[in-house]
């Protein structure tokens, strides 16, 4: 720490370190204590109103807490955010200003870490642009729509059989396994590498960029694993389609505006991918409550999805109606919501058990995205702070991620 950096602290914007915190998700004492300041003191509220100068070390954390870069802080205004797509979500409650702020740092941070992806896999000279981009209209019929992402999955349905996975996580893996073969990267995030900085999975279940050359999937990991599936053929139906954005759950709501159209259009492609309408089962006119729950619960294991799709491709086909899809639905939330409270109390009380954490990253990193840092490392084409930027994690963490390990230990 030398004397000019000292004197370059006192030109720092102090609007900008509240910009900064308050973009990041993070309210005062949640900063504070990331960024190793007493709380107690105000002394985060001082620096943010002027009264007082940051030290080199405390901009540097600010920096790494914020996700920003330093020089930001010396702005006298806040940098124009770059594009990060569409909001194709249709949402029933009210986003905390907490939570939307961190839903919009992660999407900030995910773009980052494509673009540096994306210039990794240009340096490639045998990368072309992915031809699958873009192809598909939200005028082409769902079943073709279907159709084709079968062809390109190279994915049958046929019988009784259905699939040669065992359970929806299976089921899961192998898809994007598939879509990862494509050249396609998927990827579980909720978070910004904290666990007090979770995002709901009522807030947004997946983020798709469809670019030609490094196309990006994220899904929700807060959400059900057995609706991963679904959610991740969605996101891909917006690559096809050529469109960038965030989505939320199914919606009933009128698609009166084109964000809500195209999100329909997937929602219905990845529900036909999913359960065909031509095997679709017959349910009785009136079929209603534990009855037809059974119904759907046996339709989910047999197709191994989750029992929300179920009831909404019973809907969309008009099996059931829309008041009893809603009503599913809020049900089913009810229901996971509970589940997940019990987890978190079970974990608590049993301690931590199951996966290693480096077992549980790579798996929600995904192989395409671990092969790429991997190859760029062994050839010195990125260095290990690259890498850990692309991975989103610290430095230290790479080399242990990179190694080769059956992500199938993950358990999911």
């Amino acid at each position: 720490y030398h004397p000019h950096m000292a004197d370059r602290a006192q030109n720092i914007n102090p609007a900008m370190l509240r910009w900064a915190r308050e973009t990041a998700g993070l309210p005062l004492e949640e900063a504070a204590r990331r960024l190793g300041i007493s709380a107690s003191s105000n002394r985060l509220e001082n620096l943010e109103s002027g009264e007082g100068r940051p030290t080199r070390n405390q901009l540097l954390k600010m920096a790494s807490v914020y996700r920003r870069p330093l020089t930001v802080f010396y702005r006298a205004n806040p940098p124009e955010e770059a594009p990060r797509g569409e909001d194709f979500r249709t949402l029933d409650v009210d986003v905390p200003r907490e939570e939307a702020a961190r839903l919009d740092a992660l999407l900030r941070d995910i773009r980052t870490r494509q673009e540096i992806a994306r210039s990794l896999v240009e340096d490639d000279e045998d990368t072309n642009p992915l031809e699958f981009i873009g192809t598909l209209s939200i005028e082409t019929d769902i079943q073709i729509a279907a159709a084709k992402i079968r062809d390109l999955l190279g994915t049958q349905t046929s019988g009784n059989l259905r699939w040669n996975e065992r359970n929806s996580d299976e089921l899961f893996s192998s898809l994007r396994a598939s879509i990862e073969r494509l050249g396609v990267f998927v990827i579980l995030a909720a978070d910004l590498g904290n666990h007090t900085s979770t995002i709901s999975e009522t807030v947004f279940r997946g983020f798709a960029i469809a670019d030609e050359i490094a196309p990006f999937i994220v899904i929700n990991h807060q959400d059900a694993r057995a609706a991963r599936s679904f959610t991740l053929i969605h996101e891909f139906t917006h690559l096809l389609i050529g469109s960038t954005g965030v989505s939320s759950a199914p919606s009933t709501l009128s698609p009166t505006t084109n964000a809500r159209r195209l999100e329909r259009f997937c929602n219905d492609v990845a529900g036909e991918f999913l359960l065909p309408s031509s095997m679709m089962p017959d349910i009785p006119n009136g079929l209603t409550g534990e009855p037809l729950r059974n119904r759907i619960a046996g339709i989910a294991d047999m197709w191994r999805v989750s029992e929300p799709m179920v009831a909404y491709r019973l809907w969309r086909t008009k099996k059931i109606s829309e008041t009893s899809y809603r009503d599913l639905a809020a049900m089913y939330q009810a229901r996971w919501r509970e589940h997940r409270r019990r987890q978190k109390e079970a974990s608590k009380e049993e301690g931590k058990r199951g996966p290693s954490t480096n077992v549980i990253r790579r798996h929600r990193l995904g192989e395409a995205l671990l092969s790429l840092v991997s190859n760029g490392l062994r050839s010195n084409e990125i260095t290990h702070t690259t890498a850990a930027r692309i991975l989103g994690v610290k430095p230290t963490s790479v080399e242990p991620l990179v190694r080769k390990k059956a992500l199938s230990e993950a358990g999911y």
